[in-house]
This record gives structure tokens, sequence and C-alpha cells, in this order.
């Protein structure tokens, strides 16, 4: 009886470490992308570039996924704002069934954004991938990232750690029941986000480059 009383103790002993470890990971991320980090597009600086991150254009309910739609509305209005030349919209793209970068420009077209200012980037299959893909294929060193504040703050360590000059605009939140999922994986994802960087870890995905501005868009 004592074994297993001691084993519950060290199990829910290690388990409260690692939730803390999760939770002072993302607070360091917050910390560290706080000063480079606005919700009006008006607060940052002018790039040729800004990167938006995909997600699913379908949300759990079989509705508008809120987080694509929210991302895509605070993309126009950096793209209005003349903040941003150009859009690269990075997401997944691993079956053919799927593909979130050419929905997001197609949402992108239907907020006003001309086709010709909207670059994909069809191999974003994480936050990381399309933040180092921005650079090594896109040839960007310096970017405003669009997300919700949470995903922003990340992709703003991400990069930044990688010496990319980036800000973020964070995208309205969602409040709906369905986005409990997306708010407790920020945790572990922060702490793979340290990781990432302390290991170097490179995209999945290389390619040819493409010189946003001068090559048509893909």
């Amino acid at each position: 009886m004592r074994l297993i009383l001691a084993g519950l103790l060290l199990g829910g002993a290690l388990a409260l470490m690692v939730v803390l470890v999760a939770w002072l990971a993302d607070r360091r991320l917050e910390r560290f992308a706080a000063p480079f980090l606005a919700d009006d597009p008006r607060a940052l600086p002018k790039v040729d570039v800004a990167l938006v991150l995909g997600a699913a254009p379908i949300g759990p309910e079989g509705g508008p996924n809120r987080y694509f739609e929210y991302r895509l509305d605070a993309a126009a209005a950096l793209w209005r704002a003349g903040k941003a030349k150009y859009l690269l919209v990075s997401g997944d793209n691993r079956r053919p069934d799927y593909d979130e970068p050419t929905a997001m420009r197609a949402g992108l077209i239907k907020r006003g954004v001309p086709e010709a200012a909207i670059y994909r980037d069809f191999a974003g299959v994480r936050t990381r991938d399309s933040v180092l893909r921005a650079r090594a294929v896109f040839g960007q060193q310096r970017l405003i990232v669009v997300s919700q504040g949470f995903h922003a703050s990340r992709a703003v360590f991400l990069a930044r750690r990688e010496g990319i000059e980036t800000w973020g605009l964070a995208a309205r939140d969602v409040t709906r029941a369905y986005s409990i999922f997306t708010e407790l994986r920020r945790y572990p994802s922060a702490v793979r986000a340290h990781l990432d960087v302390w290991f170097e870890t490179p995209p999945r995905h290389t390619g040819p480059t493409i010189a946003v501005g001068v090559d048509p868009p893909n």
C-alpha cells in the first residue's frame, strides 16, 4: 500500500513539474515577444513581407474556423494600412485534399487584397518551419507575423532567436468553447519552441528560392 501511495505521489509531483515547466516556458515567450507585439497595424513598422500563419479553414463545429478568419481579417488590415507590400501565407498542404495556403489566399482576395500581393508557402507545417522558410526560401530577413497573440509571440521568439528581425500583429482571439484545445496546446508548444532553438531544428522541407516582388506569385 505504501509503495502504491509513494508511486501516486511521485507521479503527481512529476506531472506538476511538467505543467510548471510548460507554464514557465510560455510566460518566457510572452515576455520576450511583448515589446515587438501589437494589435493595431499602425503601431508596427513597415516591411516588405508579412507572414500569415496558417490554420484549418473549417473549425471543429463544422463552420468557418474563427482563428483562420480573424487572422485573415488582421492580415488584410495590415496590408490596407500600407505596413506590408506582400503577404506570405504559410500553412499545411501535406494532403491533396487539404490546402491551407490556397484557402488563405482566397479569403484574402475576398477581403480586397490583390492576388499579385499574395505568395503561398505550402510547407509551413509548423510555426518554426514557416519562420525559417520565410528566410531560406522567400529571402526575408525582416517580417511582421500575423496570428493570434499567443501564437504570434511564439513566432516572434523563434524568428528573433534565429536573427530574423520580426514583429507580431495579434489578431482577434477566439472565445468560443472549441478554442480550449488550442489554448492548452500553447504550453507544450512553448516548450518545444525552446527545444527547437536550443537544438537548431531545421525545417522539414527545403525548396527552390522565390524572390518576393520579383518572381510572380506562386
